[in-house]
């Protein structure tokens, strides 16, 4: 079923009035161009794992299959085996899956078209619209001119079509030194689009494939597997980012002289996030010089990393229908996310206690050791989602910041002689509390009032603040990572004189490795979510076992975004 999506990306697609994109695909209906078809491909380099970018390229190129009736392939553009591993394909495979989108059959690579390719080159070579150049890559550079004075033609541009047939083989057959030859167009070096100066198509590369082995000395450059792949596949639209309208013109032109079937190249904005850097070559150096901890790391914008963090598919499906499809650049604040993942889990993610900075409570007149069961609700959002029990007793833990020794007026939570309520419990009130040497406060004294019970409160005692806690009996002791934005800056690859590197927060993560947390959260799973009440949502880490519980912040409960939007 290629192009499946979940039915609600449909329904909200339904509502939306159509991009640029789909009016032109509704021209080329109108006039049948291709027939009435629709027939997309999601394109990607196994060079790196995929980011947020890809996911709104993925949704588009799936969304538009499933929204015509047509097909989308996963095709994997794999002509450069210096940078392309098997271990990108499975990343990138289950990445897709992961959205929620299932290609079927329609699993292409370039690799698959090598020796079509290869033929097709040289049926270029003997139209003589290409030859076998010697020079080297510096010296082709230096005939390429500027956007505002021509090339200059190269010294082996005339050579015969039976030469270049036989050097071309030749390349093929390992005969020559990467590096020494390469093969390109024969198109015009005068052309005022740089990409149409006789643009090389095959170079040598005398190494491994991740599928074909040994079998190549030679490769085909992105720009002339590319295209030819969309024909041989049958694709009718070939949607791309704006970096490649200025390839458009070798992309019909290459099409033009070689095939019969030639797809519409349409490109789109792509996506740029504030606070993040989307380049995959920028990613890759973040992850071979340790300043994460790999691809999946939570603070990285890679889809690996978002679904580590807590993001939900239908958080990132809804983000890339809410940004839509522009034709310019532009840079999308990272709130704009933050606040899709908060709205999905306001309804989904159930509601837990779990104390980050621990501070003893003692309730005095509390009967030791004696332990009740008070009911708590899983999700207000959700009453399909049930109750559970809450272990309480004379200990527990309340957030530190919850208790101030001297508080000012508008603070309404724990402070001396004051009243509070500890959720789903009873109202306290503070009778004292004891320090350390240094100051610092350590525990706290308090007695509660029995019959304010929280659901049958009958004390008539009025509390403006409620608190969270954890039976210091049953807490789960947890290790709670803490991520904040990889970058200071907003835009840190944007300074042309400085390393985007210089803009890194070194408060990005911050490892708190004595967190309480209730006891139901034992039998949480790898990839569960949860709000920790008056936290922010948490998931449950790979790393989790009963013996070390690990939970990531996938991002605060305070949403800047939907204030600034309903202000707007």
């Amino acid at each position: 079923m290629s192009g499946k999506a979940p039915s609600a990306t449909k329904q909200e697609a339904s509502k939306s009035p159509k991009n640029f994109i789909e009016l032109r695909i509704d021209e080329d209906n109108k006039t049948g161009r291709f027939g009435g078809e629709v027939h997309t491909r999601f394109p990607p380099e196994p060079n790196g794992y995929l980011h947020i970018g890809h996911a709104k390229s993925i949704c588009l190129n799936f969304g538009l299959a499933q929204k015509y009736k047509g097909k989308c392939n996963l095709r994997f553009d794999d002509t450069n085996p210096v940078t392309e591993e098997d271990e990108y394909v499975q990343s990138i495979k289950n990445d897709v899956r992961w959205l929620g989108f299932d290609w079927g059959d329609s699993e292409f690579f370039a690799s698959d078209y090598f020796d079509q390719l290869y033929a097709l080159a040289q049926k270029l070579i003997k139209a003589g619209k290409a030859y076998v150049d010697d020079q080297s890559a510096d010296e082709v550079a230096a005939q390429k001119g500027t956007p505002t004075e021509p090339g200059k033609e190269s010294p082996f541009r005339n050579r015969s079509v039976e030469e270049n047939l036989d050097l071309f083989q030749r390349m093929r057959d390992g005969e020559f030194n990467e590096g020494s030859k390469v093969l390109r167009a024969k198109i015009d070096m005068a052309s005022p689009n740089m990409h149409m100066r006789d643009p090389a198509l095959y170079r040598i590369k005398k190494k491994a494939h991740h599928r074909t082995g040994d079998k190549w000395n030679i490769y085909p450059m992105y720009d002339f597997a590319h295209g030819l792949s969309d024909s041989i596949e049958g694709i009718t639209h070939s949607i791309c980012t704006l970096e490649f309208e200025v390839h458009r013109p070798l992309y019909e032109w290459i099409n033009n002289q070689l095939v019969d079937h030639r797809p519409q190249q349409i490109e789109f904005a792509r996506l740029n996030l504030s606070y993040t850097v989307m380049s995959k070559r920028k990613l890759l150096e973040l992850v071979q010089q340790n300043h994460v901890n790999g691809w999946d790391d939570p603070r990285m914008p890679t889809i690996s990393g978002l679904r580590r963090r807590g993001y939900t598919p239908r958080s990132i499906r809804n983000f890339a229908e809410r940004i839509g499809v522009a034709k310019r650049d532009g840079i999308i604040d990272v709130a704009l996310l933050e606040h899709s993942i908060r709205e999905d889990l306001n309804k989904v993610a159930n509601r837990v206690m779990g104390v980050l900075d621990p501070l003893k409570l003692v309730i005095t007149n509390y009967p030791e050791g004696e332990t009740e069961n008070l009911t708590a609700i899983n999700n207000p959002e959700d009453e399909s989602a049930g109750k559970r029990e809450l272990p309480f007793g004379r200990e527990i833990y309340i957030d530190r910041a919850d208790f101030m020794e001297d508080p000012p007026k508008k603070y309404f939570r724990l402070g001396p002689d004051r009243l509070v309520r500890l959720k789903y419990a009873y109202i306290v009130k503070c009778t004292g509390y004891e320090k350390d040497d240094n100051g610092n406060i350590t525990e706290i004294h308090a007695e509660y009032y029995p019959e304010s019970k929280s659901g049958q409160d009958t004390s008539g005692l009025k509390v403006k603040g409620t608190i969270h806690w954890v039976s210091v009996a049953h807490a789960v002791k947890a290790e709670v990572r803490q991520y904040d934005r990889l970058f200071m800056d907003e835009d840190p690859a944007g300074h042309k004189e400085k390393d985007f590197k210089e803009f890194l927060n070194p408060d990005s993560l911050e490892v708190i490795e004595k967190a309480y947390l209730e006891p139901s959260l034992l039998k949480a799973r790898p990839g569960d979510r949860f709000q920790f009440e008056r936290k922010g949502y948490y998931c449950v880490d790979p790393d989790f076992t009963t013996e070390k519980p690990v939970f990531n912040l996938t991002v605060t409960l305070r949403d800047s975004w939907a204030k600034i939007a309903k202000k707007g």
